[in-house]
């Protein structure tokens, strides 16, 4: 498992601002706070995300009774585009990074043309839609892209297609096979490798813990070789920092102000003292991964005089007289010969004569 030397924390409000812009600037807020890289918001026009056919998912009924449509839901949860330039200005000023998620094309091109982003966050559910992939990559941006719901020949085929919308000019027909030799190109691999980091991901708000698998962030990591986090939606915080213990590149998590606020993902989000929480112990695990290296640490140094042993006279000992199992014991402290040298003694002649529980110098192994 590659070494990951800080694990970047994207704080997800995503459409927790309820379409409130002071809300949105408050949970910018937060986010800084509580000590994340950066905050994450989402960026659709409703009209070209969902049909009016389109159902809610049950984490969004229970949130709302309503009866509306899930069109109806999203409409009130758009994030303006007007307001996107005032809120990376926020978050340069509060010193914390700005992400969003496009859901469509336009809103993409918004995010990269317009806005500037050089990092785009496509979610799971956009991980089979082919031309929001090929778009995305086409855009010149790094890919954050989570793999909820998806099994590992769908996370290679979005692979296949970022890598042809990295590395093939704008004239070359997009097609099945064409993104397969892309992705098995080495100007592909490449591409892929200094652009996109996989996020494994259960698409379950909240998620149940025995669904999670940490494990398959090793199998994506292994599978693809490329830098992998997680997109986390359990309840708590030991999820995400487990995460990070196993290497996680980036991890993200939903937060908002208050869970008792209207709206889908309020309910399944953290508070910002949660967040806060987090955060920290993911950047204590930081900490304690180390390097690998095992040895004394500099902060038990002073200890080992303390909790190891040395060679000690059992007895009163003369001088010539031989060592035995009776008057050679082990006992504290560590400031004198190791017993491993024990047999080293047994047999050989003191070269002085030593006080009972007299600390036993090297020189009379013989």
């Amino acid at each position: 498992m590659a070494a990951v030397d800080h694990t970047y924390v994207i704080a997800e409000a995503g459409v927790n601002h309820n379409g409130d812009r002071d809300l949105a600037y408050r949970l910018i807020d937060a986010a800084k706070v509580a000590g994340a890289d950066a905050v994450k918001f989402q960026t659709f026009r409703a009209e070209s995300l969902a049909t009016q056919a389109a159902a809610r998912a049950a984490y969004q009924r229970s949130a709302s009774d309503d009866g509306g449509s899930q069109l109806a839901m999203l409409k009130q949860l758009e994030l303006p585009y007007e307001w996107h330039g005032e809120l990376v200005d926020h978050c340069s000023q509060r010193g914390i990074g700005f992400l969003s998620t496009p859901f469509d094309r336009e809103s993409l091109r918004f995010l990269a043309g317009v806005i500037g982003l050089d990092t785009i966050k496509l979610p799971s559910g956009e991980i089979t839609n082919g031309p929001l992939l090929l778009a995305a990559a086409r855009t010149g941006c790094r890919v954050i892209l989570s793999t909820g719901m998806s099994t590992l020949g769908e996370v290679e085929e979005a692979l296949g297609v970022l890598a042809f919308g990295y590395t093939m000019p704008g004239g070359e027909r997009p097609a099945a096979l064409a993104f397969r030799r892309a992705y098995i190109s080495s100007p592909g691999q490449i591409a892929l490798r200094e652009k996109v980091t996989l996020l494994h991901c259960t698409t379950e708000y909240p998620a149940p813990a025995v669904d999670v698998n940490l494990r398959a962030m090793d199998t994506l990591r292994t599978a693809f070789g490329l830098s992998v986090g997680l997109s986390d939606h359990t309840q708590g915080v030991a999820v995400a920092i487990a995460a990070a213990a196993r290497g996680a590149a980036i991890v993200e998590k939903h937060f908002t102000l208050d869970r008792q606020l209207p709206g889908p993902d309020h309910k399944a989000s953290l508070e910002p003292g949660e967040l806060g929480e987090m955060i920290e112990g993911i950047r204590t695990v930081e900490r304690a991964l180390g390097d690998g290296v095992k040895g004394p640490r500099p902060s038990e140094l002073s200890n080992m005089a303390v909790a190891r042993k040395s060679l000690v006279a059992g007895e009163d000992v003369a001088a010539g007289e031989a060592w035995t199992e009776t008057n050679l014991v082990v006992m504290r402290p560590g400031t004198g010969c190791s017993p491993m040298r024990y047999w080293d003694f047994l047999g050989a002649r003191s070269e002085r004569a030593y006080h009972r529980h007299e600390v036993v110098t090297d020189s009379d192994a013989g």
